[in-house]
């Protein structure tokens, strides 16, 4: 009962740090806590706030922090660039073992169903679901981004996409559209492959629609994904302006996420000349 209660409280512990202004503070603290939630998860291994919060973290921390750092330095250290990348890329695959344990409570098994038919066996899942489905899709998308060229990982795109799209489906003005988020990058990946760059835009128009104004992330994705593949260079830094527009002096759950998109959008524009040909 005592570590359900505790359990229950740490799990919270994410919209305190949604809230916070200074990025730096919050990535210093994210690795005690995230090492908290394991430590309680070996005496409550199926508690699924606990294993929500566990993957929900294990993804923004390593793209974040891991995976902006690495992305950043890269021009002048490659070595490191790697380093980091990679350590991302096990930080992904950590959350999505976390979604997958907190989808298994309520569904024994779910993990083998969905390497033989991942539609059905994600029909039973309800909405109170969809953060588990949204954050376990993203950690596993998360790794693929990383390691193309790993075949296990990435012959299991179909699964991630089903993930994705049944939360879609549930609900799809989760996290002010944060899913359409995710299919803004999904699509536009994947437009050689039965993808499409006119359906990452119609994600984009909704997840602007959703955000109201609150989220600089739409801009953002849409803007790496969709404008650097078209080359579209003014496109692109249109994009950017826009992120770094959100107000982020407003005191909201999306104040941290905005100023992560507008460090990274500040750097895109910093490197245009590495981005685009012309």
């Amino acid at each position: 009962m005592a570590v359900n209660k505790i359990g229950d409280a740490l799990a919270e512990t994410g919209s305190n740090f949604a809230s916070d202004e200074d990025p730096e503070l919050v990535g210093d603290a994210i690795p005690f806590g995230l090492k908290t939630m394991e430590g309680l998860l070996e005496s409550a291994p199926k508690h699924k706030g606990l294993l929500l919060g566990a993957s929900s973290g294990f993804v923004q921390y390593a793209y974040g922090w891991v995976q902006l750092e690495g992305d950043m330095v890269e021009a002048k250290d490659l070595a490191r660039a790697t380093e980091l990348r990679e350590r991302a890329r096990k930080l992904y695959l950590r959350a999505r073992g976390y979604g997958l344990r907190g989808l298994e409570v309520d569904f024994p098994g779910l993990r083998d169903a969905l390497a033989r038919d991942p539609k059905a066996a994600l029909a039973r899942t309800k909405k109170e679901h969809v953060p588990l489905l949204y954050w376990t899709a993203m950690g596993w998308a998360g790794a693929m981004s990383l390691k193309v060229n790993d075949s296990e990982v990435s012959a299991d795109q179909p699964i991630v996409e089903a993930l994705a799209r049944r939360a879609l489906e549930l609900d799809e003005g989760w996290g002010l559209g944060s899913i359409h988020e995710f299919f803004v990058s999904w699509e536009s990946a994947r437009s050689t492959i039965g993808g499409s760059v006119e359906r990452a835009r119609e994600h984009y128009e909704k997840a602007i629609g959703f955000a109201k104004g609150r989220r600089a992330f739409p801009h953002l994705t849409f803007g790496e994904s969709v404008s650097v593949a078209k080359q579209d260079k003014a496109q692109f830094v249109l994009m950017m302006e826009k992120a770094l527009a959100v107000d982020v002096t407003r005191a909201d759950d999306q104040r941290l996420a905005n100023l992560l998109a507008q460090k990274r959008a500040r750097w895109q524009l910093g490197r245009l000349d590495e981005l685009f040909i012309e």
